[in-house]
């Protein structure tokens, strides 16, 4: 772990809290930090989010702007939640307003959970660096996550929404798409993402009650694959626009909705397209370059990659990018998944029955699913799975049965020990 994480664990309750009023307190001791941020995009959603957020600001730098970024979770550094101007907060910096927020929870006499205590961090470092925008993820839901005290967004955008964190958001669909939409503010454009019928419905009623204009995917705006690039078109014009740089075909949905805020913000094309073949976020099909896992694959002359998804939703995604792989280059695929215990694993190994992949089961540190249990629950879904020690000894094994194609997935957490034993370079 490293020592700001170490810092916030040791000082901050772990638990999820989802409440406004400790926040809202916080940030007045602080002096409102929320209220002094550059102009704020505000991304919610469930899956795509964080890939949204970082077409966004590929796109926004490329036109020349100065941009921060508030995202969660982190892989392996906690400094990975805060972008300041384009550069990765220091320890040092972050170290001296965490000891502001500290004191200012102190002085009330209260408390904050980590989310919160980094929140507000995060926007005190935002409003004191100058910068041209803020691009701010929610972190969980959205009426009551605590990136909610932003009132005056300049845009709320909300990603595909879907069933997670049941335990927070409940487990009906127009019940999370409510969640999301609770950060449409009067007088602030919602750029929304293609949706099921169901969150659509509550999406536009939450932005007709708060007086909030929507551009919608599908109905506005669409983008798709054309050529071997990505082709964007809205009410007015069309752009023909080179592959996003992140792979698999949802993100051209990710890419299209973060072109649709570019356009709102005005950006050139030449930006926009400059954006989708620079842009990086690791774990999110990202082949690995570097480090063990790697070398490993290479004397196998096999390829692995790493991503986080951990939901049907996601799973769905991963299942989509193998097909596509596989129809341009067929190779046996295996699956290393560890996943959170509370996830819906059956939704997930649901959505990958028809890959026919080969599935490893491991553990994390944290409240991992067991790998036996995990390794049952894919079972049940018609894949040949082994419950593993660890994913080094998982990709063993599927090596040695002949895997071609290695896909480490299922948690941003087994994500972020695998990018830490890799010698992976973050995007700074």
């Amino acid at each position: 772990m490293d020592p700001i994480s170490e810092r916030l664990r040791a000082r901050h309750p772990q638990r999820i809290d989802l409440s406004l009023e400790r926040m809202r307190a916080l940030c007045s001791a602080l002096g409102d930090p929320q209220q002094r941020l550059p102009p704020v995009i505000h991304v919610a959603g469930t899956n795509g989010k964080g890939s949204t957020v970082a077409f966004i600001r590929a796109i926004a730098e490329a036109a020349g702007l100065t941009v921060h970024a508030y995202t969660s979770p982190h892989l392996v550094r906690f400094n990975e939640r805060i972008r300041l101007a384009g550069r990765l907060i220091e320890d040092e910096g972050l170290n001296a307003i965490l000891d502001r927020v500290e004191a200012a929870i102190d002085a009330g006499d209260s408390q904050a959970t980590v989310f919160e205590s980094t929140t507000a961090a995060a926007f005190v470092a935002m409003s004191e660096t100058p910068a041209d925008l803020a691009v701010v993820e929610v972190g969980l839901g959205g009426v009551l996550d605590a990136t909610n005290v932003i009132e005056r967004p300049l845009l709320s955008v909300i990603a595909p929404v879907d069933l997670d964190h049941a335990e927070f958001l409940g487990t009906s669909l127009r019940g999370v798409a409510v969640e999301k939409a609770g950060i449409l503010k009067a007088g602030a454009r919602g750029l929304i993402a293609r949706q099921p019928e169901e969150a659509m419905a509550a999406i536009e009623a939450a932005a007709r009650a708060v007086h909030a204009p929507l551009t919608v995917m599908g109905v506005d705006f669409d983008a798709w694959a054309e050529r071997g690039g990505m082709a964007f078109q809205d009410q007015s014009r069309f752009l023909d626009l080179p592959a996003p740089a992140l792979p698999g075909p949802h993100q051209i949905a990710n890419a299209g909705l973060a072109v649709a805020v570019a356009l709102e913000l005005d950006l050139p094309e030449r930006a926009i397209a400059e954006g989708l073949e620079s842009v990086r976020w690791p774990a999110r099909m990202q082949r690995l370059a570097a480090g063990p896992y790697a070398e490993a694959a290479r004397a196998a002359d096999a390829e692995v990659w790493l991503d986080g998804g951990h939901n049907p939703h996601a799973g769905a995604a991963l299942a989509e990018t193998l097909a596509e792989r596989q129809a341009r280059a067929p190779r046996p695929t295996a699956l290393i998944v560890g996943m959170l215990a509370n996830k819906d694993a059956g939704g997930f190994f649901g959505a990958l029955t028809a890959s026919g992949a080969t599935v490893f089961t491991v553990p994390f540190e944290g409240v991992a699913a067991e790998p036996e249990a995990l390794a049952a629950v894919a079972r049940g879904h018609g894949l040949g799975a082994t419950a593993c020690a660890s994913a080094t000894e998982a990709l063993e094994r599927a090596l040695r049965l002949g895997a071609g194609r290695v896909v480490i997935c299922g948690s941003l957490y087994l994500a972020g020990e695998v990018l830490g034993a890799s010698r992976e370079t973050w995007p700074d």
